[in-house]
C-alpha cells in the first residue's frame, strides 16, 4: 500500500489496511433501510479468541487504495465481497487482515468442496450421535447437545459487531450453492428444524457454534443476525456464477503484487529485506512474468530456510529453487 494511504486514511474508512489493530468498527454507520436486521445485538463479540492461522495477516496484505475502498464499501453496506485472481494474491488473507484490524475476533473460515451445501454451512445435527445415547443409556440428552452451528450459521449470530466470515474457493461448489446463498445473505435469518418443533420457550436452547468450546442460545429455532458478517469470498476464475448471485455482491479482483509490494510482505514476515533477499525476490517475479502463478508462501518458505541457520548452504537453496519453478507443481 502507497504510503499515502497509511498516513491520512480518508475519514469515511472503517478498514484501512494498515495491521494495526484499532476500535474505529465502532463508528460504523447504521446500515441502509433495506439492509436492516431485527436481531438483538445481545451477544459481545470476543475478540480474544485466537486466530488459527495467519497470525502475521494484518501487517503482511499491504491492500491497495481500490482494495481498501471496496473492503469499505462492502461493510458500509453489508454486502458480501467477492474476491478474484490467481493462487497466492492475498484473497484469503485480506479476510483475516480485516478480522486482525478491527478486533473481530477468529474468522470462521468455511473451505469449499464440491459436496459443500448450505446446510452444512448453517449447522448439523448429530441425529445418529443422539439415537445412540438413547438406546445406549435409556435416556437423551437436550437436542442443543448434537446441534453445531457451522461458520456460515455463526457469523448470523445476533451479536453486536460484525464477524468475519470467510467462504474460501466457491469455485469448487455444487452448481445450486451460490444460488441457495442468497435468501440467507437478503434475509439475515435461518431456522433450526429440530429446534422450531420443540415447545416455545423463551429461553431457547443452548447449541454449539464454530468457535471450540463455545455455545450459543438459540431462541424458537430461528437464528437472526444484529450486525450482517464481513463476508469474504475468494474465487481462482474458475467459473461463472449466476448473475443475481453477482449483483449481491461487491466484486474486487487481486492482481500478483509487484516488486515493491512483494518487499514489503517479505518484510514484514521477515524483517529486513537486504539486497540477497531482494535477488530471491526478483527471481521470483521472473516465475510470474514467464505465466508461471506461484503463492507468496513459497516464496517465504524459501526465504526462511535461508535465514533459518548455518546449515542451509547456497547450494541447498539453489536445489530447492528447482521445485519452486517445477510448472508441475
Amino acid at each position: 500500500m502507497a504510503d499515502n494511504v497509511r498516513a491520512e486514511p480518508p475519514a469515511w474508512w472503517i478498514f484501512d489496511g494498515g495491521g494495526r489493530p484499532h476500535d474505529r468498527i465502532e463508528q460504523l454507520p447504521a446500515p441502509p433501510p433495506w439492509r436492516k436486521f431485527d436481531g438483538d445485538g445481545d451477544q459481545l463479540v470476543d475478540a480474544t479468541i485466537p486466530r488459527h492461522i495467519g497470525a502475521n495477516a494484518g501487517a503482511a496484505l499491504r491492500p491497495d487504495r481500490h482494495t481498501v475502498d471496496l473492503v469499505n464499501a462492502a461493510i458500509y453496506l453489508r454486502r458480501p465481497l467477492f474476491v478474484s485472481g490467481a493462487p497466492g494474491t492475498g484473497k484469503s488473507t485480506l479476510a483475516y487482515s480485516i478480522a486482525h484490524e478491527l478486533g473481530l475476533g477468529a474468522v470462521l473460515h468455511w473451505p469449499i468442496t464440491s459436496r459443500s451445501t448450505l446446510l452444512e454451512g448453517l449447522y448439523l445435527y448429530d441425529a445418529i450421535g443422539r439415537m445412540q445415547e438413547r438406546n445406549d443409556n435409556g435416556t437423551v440428552s437436550n437436542v442443543g447437545d448434537y446441534i453445531r452451528l457451522g461458520p456460515l450459521g455463526t457469523a448470523l449470530l445476533d451479536a453486536d459487531r460484525p464477524r468475519v466470515l470467510l467462504i474460501d474457493e466457491i469455485d469448487k461448489c455444487d452448481v445450486d450453492l451460490p444460488n441457495d446463498l442468497l435468501h440467507v445473505f437478503e434475509e439475515g435469518t435461518f431456522v433450526v428444524p429440530e429446534l422450531e418443533r420443540l415447545p416455545d420457550d423463551p429461553a431457547g436452547v443452548e447449541v454449539f457454534t464454530a468457535d471450540p468450546g463455545r455455545r450459543h442460545r438459540v431462541v424458537n429455532g430461528r437464528v437472526r443476525c444484529q450486525a450482517f458478517p464481513i463476508v469474504v469470498m475468494t474465487s481462482n476464475r474458475e467459473r461463472e456464477f449466476p448473475a443475481a448471485f453477482q449483483r449481491r455482491c461487491l466484486r474486487l479482483h487481486l492482481d500478483a503484487p509487484d516488486g515493491a509490494k512483494l518487499t514489503a510482505i517479505v518484510a514484514a514476515h521477515l524483517g529486513q529485506v537486504d539486497d540477497v533477499t531482494r535477488a530471491r525476490i526478483e527471481a521470483f517475479l521472473g516465475l510470474h512474468a514467464d505465466g508461471r502463478d506461484r503463492a507468496i508462501d513459497q516464496l517465504l518458505n524459501l526465504l526462511f530456510l535461508a535465514r533459518s541457520g548455518r546449515d542451509v548452504t547456497e547450494d541447498v537453496l539453489q536445489r530447492l529453487v528447482a521445485p519452486l519453478a517445477d510448472e508441475s507443481q
